[in-house]
């Protein structure tokens, strides 16, 4: 006999994007208006948190726009081998550093060079882009090659060996997976004013607890709407690259932000893509396990299962 009270079905599970979107939408809505660095304006909020798990394969590859993560991807590899010209970047296609070189070379040379005209010379004249494409110390330098200086005989000093956080990370998880002390940091004080632009995802800290890696990053600045889709992967990324490399099963990204945004001009992407619904759960497999975290090449990761809804272009901030 059927029952007078249907029993009512379990509530769908919040899909972990949604945590993104409530971000985008609580600083469009109650963020502070103000002029900013790039004199276009933003809307913004300090301090936030987002969390997501990486079991299984998860990674935060947003669907409610198409997120181009083989990009992200080579940024990330860029970082890893600690170079800092945009060369090789530009002859795998990537744009994404594009602007600030550009931006120099205009403001310093007075000449109306395009965009795409720097870019294809960077591509074709190797001594062109060493003058023009060098971004300064940024994220991979400071990664892989921290300088350092020692003291000589004669009073002076002069530079010693780099130090490389990535590799010094991976050792200590594998001597002491309780450590406090793992971290990966960006902001290196003394060479700020060097950096075409000091970093905004700054600080990286690792965690293991019963046999999980997790990490949590900590950004500086955040443009939510262009720039935190790509920083999510990439530290998502990263995570399980070290997670491969020291034995331990992927854990818990969690990202906070300090000066968290969104620009004015981004009024389209920001509202259409609040309209849209997340489908699906991408996952990453790494099919390949290097020798070295430093040896992964881009067809070393398959996604699986990513139907996004299509890209929304919106213009960068410089």
């Amino acid at each position: 006999m059927a029952s007078a009270h249907p029993v009512p079905k379990p509530a769908a599970a919040t899909h972990p994007e949604q945590a993104y979107l409530a971000l985008m939408r609580t600083i469009w809505t109650q963020g502070d208006e103000r002029v900013d660095r790039t004199g276009i304006g933003t809307r913004a909020i300090f301090g936030a948190m987002l969390r997501w798990d990486l079991a299984d394969g998860a990674m935060p590859l947003l669907t409610t726009k198409r997120v181009y993560w083989k990009t992200a991807t080579r940024e990330l590899l860029w970082f890893l081998t600690g170079e800092t010209n945009i060369r090789p970047l530009v002859l795998q296609g990537v744009k994404i550093w594009n602007e600030w070189p550009h931006a120099r070379y205009v403001r310093e040379t007075g000449e109306a060079m395009s965009l795409d005209d720097f870019v294809a010379r960077i591509a074709d004249d190797p001594a062109f882009a060493e003058k023009w494409g060098d971004l300064g110390p940024v994220y991979g330098k400071q990664w892989v090659d921290w300088p350092t200086w020692r003291y000589r005989k004669d009073g002076l000093y002069e530079p010693g060996p780099g130090i490389n956080q990535v590799a010094a990370v991976i050792d200590g998880l594998r001597r002491d997976p309780a450590g406090r002390r793992h971290i990966i940091e960006g902001w290196n004080v003394a060479e700020l004013d060097r950096m075409a632009l000091p970093p905004c995802h700054k600080s990286y800290q690792f965690h293991v607890a019963d046999g999980r890696l997790s990490c949590a990053l900590y950004q500086r600045s955040c443009d939510v709407a262009l720039g935190l889709p790509f920083n999510l992967w990439s530290a998502a990324l990263l995570t399980r690259m070290i997670a491969q490399q020291t034995g331990f099963a992927p854990g818990e990204l969690v990202w906070m932000g300090g000066d968290v945004h969104l620009y004015l001009n981004h009024a389209g992407l920001i509202e259409e893509q609040l309209a849209r619904t997340p489908v699906g759960n991408p996952t990453l497999e790494i099919v390949r396990q290097p020798d070295s975290i430093f040896d992964y090449r881009i067809d070393d990761f398959v996604v699986h299962g990513y139907e996004p809804a299509g890209a929304i272009k919106a213009p960068v901030a410089v």
